[in-house]
């Protein structure tokens, strides 16, 4: 087993929101993600509960509650915080949860795309996660990601070599989306370049809901030989905001279901094929 480690990594920055919660002090960025894993088992807490929890000031948790409310994630409402019903993509491990039966199929589809001795990069999708998983017993991979929960599913294979970009990571994604990322890259030109995506739509092709992290995915494109997009039928439904990509940049789109008449036919006019999950 062969890890390299991006440079700008350092020991702060591979801690994740998971080790994070075993420290007293916690940065504002995780302390906000715990806060939104927190509203997933509850959809309402007081400011004096959090502060508590938090060992921080209620101005602190004040402070917090005003920049996620700004972001659509939660409301603030008299004396707390309550959750809202949106898009907005929630914290990684929630993430790795939703319709984690059809992201497994998904990625066991994926998985037959690659072969021994391919070099893959992953950005840090859950589907890319669970496709990380399948892809344990193949022998003489190089895996590339920019992600801290796939680089720990990877470590430790036998046969797989890892290549982790470092930099600044993000504590909702676990993931290093910043210039150090993108330059240790695009130092790769992968075999398969797979990218998880939050949307899918006939007109604007591939979208998702994170400026930083579809920035990230934007900077791979013109190094990437085959890009494959892991995308369940969820994804068809929804409406992202930032176009990662078109339909004729990409060659391979994995799903659950069968797409819409409307997006199969433009994904057959750009030439992209459709892999669609046997059911289990």
């Amino acid at each position: 087993m062969w890890l390299c480690v991006g440079f700008g990594l350092d020991k702060t920055t591979i801690m994740t929101v998971a080790a994070l919660r075993d420290s007293k002090h916690l940065t504002q960025g995780a302390r906000l993600a715990e806060i939104l894993q927190l509203m997933e088992e509850k959809a309402f807490w007081t400011v004096a509960e959090l502060a508590a929890r938090f060992e921080v000031s209620e101005e602190t948790i004040r402070r917090d509650a005003r920049q996620l409310e700004r972001s659509g994630v939660v409301q603030k409402v008299h004396g707390g915080l309550s959750s809202t019903n949106n898009l907005i993509e929630a914290p990684y491990r929630i993430r790795l949860r939703e319709n984690a039966e059809a992201k497994q199929k998904i990625a066991q589809k994926a998985a037959s795309l690659v072969t021994e001795g391919m070099t893959l990069l992953l950005d840090s999708g859950t589907t890319c996660h669970w496709l990380a998983r399948a892809l344990a017993p193949v022998r003489n991979l190089t895996i590339v990601t920019n992600s801290v929960e796939i680089a720990h599913e990877v470590l430790g294979n036998p046969g797989q070599r890892l290549l982790l970009a470092g930099g600044q990571v993000n504590p909702v994604h676990n993931a290093a989306f910043g210039p150090e990322a993108k330059s240790f890259c695009r130092r790769f030109a992968p075999d398969l370049t797979v990218l998880s995506m939050g949307a899918v739509d006939a007109d604007r092709g591939f979208l998702d809901f994170d400026a930083d992290e579809a920035s990230f995915k934007q900077s791979l494109l013109e190094q990437a030989r085959r890009i494959v997009v892991l995308a369940d039928h969820t994804k068809f439904a929804k409406s992202g905001f930032i176009q990662v990509a078109s339909f004729r940049d990409v060659q391979d789109l994995v799903t659950d279901l069968p797409p819409s008449g409307t997006l199969a036919r433009v994904a057959a006019q750009w030439d992209t094929r459709l892999h669609v999950a046997l059911p289990a």
